[in-house]
Formats: structure tokens, C-alpha cells, sequence
């Protein structure tokens, strides 16, 4: 028979000898693979104490971003939702009304914007498409949740502090980002 690796082994079939039948041999190779291992450095982490470091193009939890002035930049496009190739992002669309100037950068605003993390793979398409880079994937992954109602994020919980109320809020949040 002809195989395209060569590693294939004839199968043994003679039978077991009395020391191979008391398995001492294989259970003293498990025991080493065992014992070296207790002296190797350990892969996991203590995560209360410690935290893990993440790369800078790590893709975690979405933020909709505002201006220095603390107006939102969203406009309710739907690009972003658009892109998205798992259909994670909803969005409705209001006008902006006399007086909230301070509060929509734009006539157009979203007026509900959720994200359902059970369906975001977190691709990062959202962020290309916004022409007015009020989405990014921050630098924090997504805390665990006992629901699926919890995974659903609303503009309420994706919204970075005001940089004007809470200018340490706005910083942290904001992270490493340079915003334009």
C-alpha cells in the first residue's frame, strides 16, 4: 500500500507480553510527562491581581465617540450597520431639535443604537465605515454577563463619558486613540 506521507505503520498484532499487561512502562512514561511539567512555567494567569496585556490592534468592546465639545458624532448613516457582516448593529434615526445643539453634532442623530455582542465578531468594519469616526473598538473586552439580555449594549452603555463633565472618564475611556 502507497501513502502520500509515509508515515503510516504496519499495526502489531502479536500478543501482549505479562510485564506489558501490567501497563508499569506506560504509566511510568505518564508519571515523567507529569513531573516535568511541574517545574514549567504556568500559561494562566492569577486575573484579579493580575491583568493580561493586549496587543494595540486588539479589537474589544465598541464606544461611540463624541467631539471635544462633548456633542455626539454619530449621525445615524447606518454605514456602520451596513458593513456589518453579522447584522449585530440597529440603529433609528431622529432629527435634532431646537436647543440640542449642544447635545448632536449634526441635524441627524441616532436616537437608539445597540449592538448585540452575542453576534459581533468583533471585525472592526464598523469602525472603517464611519465616516465620521464615531465608533472605535476599544482597547477593554466585553465583561461576562448571566443573560442574553445583558449582551444586548444600548447607546446608554456604548456612549463615552463627556469630556466636559468628566474629563478623567473621557481620557480613560478614550484610551491610547488619537482622536481627530
Amino acid at each position: 500500500m502507497q501513502t502520500l506521507t509515509n508515515r503510516s505503520k504496519p499495526v502489531n498484532r502479536k500478543p501482549m507480553t505479562w510485564l506489558e499487561k501490567l501497563y508499569v512502562w506506560n504509566i511510568a512514561k505518564g508519571m515523567a510527562v507529569t513531573f516535568i511539567h511541574i517545574f514549567k512555567r504556568k500559561a494562566t494567569i492569577s486575573y484579579p491581581e493580575q491583568k493580561r496585556s493586549f496587543s494595540k490592534v486588539f479589537r474589544g468592546l465598541h464606544i461611540l465617540n463624541r467631539d471635544e465639545e462633548g456633542r455626539e458624532r454619530c449621525t445615524a448613516c447606518g454605514l456602520c450597520a451596513v458593513a456589518c457582516p453579522a447584522e449585530a448593529i440597529t440603529m433609528e434615526a431622529a432629527e435634532r431639535q431646537k436647543g440640542e445643539e449642544h447635545l448632536y453634532r449634526e441635524e441627524k442623530y441616532a436616537a437608539k443604537y445597540e449592538i448585540n455582542m452575542l453576534r459581533c465578531i468583533f471585525c472592526g468594519l464598523c469602525e472603517e465605515a464611519c465616516p465620521k469616526d464615531a465608533i472605535y473598538l476599544s482597547q477593554t473586552f466585553a465583561p461576562a454577563n448571566y443573560g442574553r439580555a445583558g449582551f444586548i449594549y444600548g447607546k446608554e452603555n456604548l456612549l463615552i463619558p463627556n469630556p466636559k463633565e468628566d474629563p478623567e472618564g473621557f481620557n480613560k475611556a478614550r484610551g491610547e486613540r488619537v482622536m481627530s
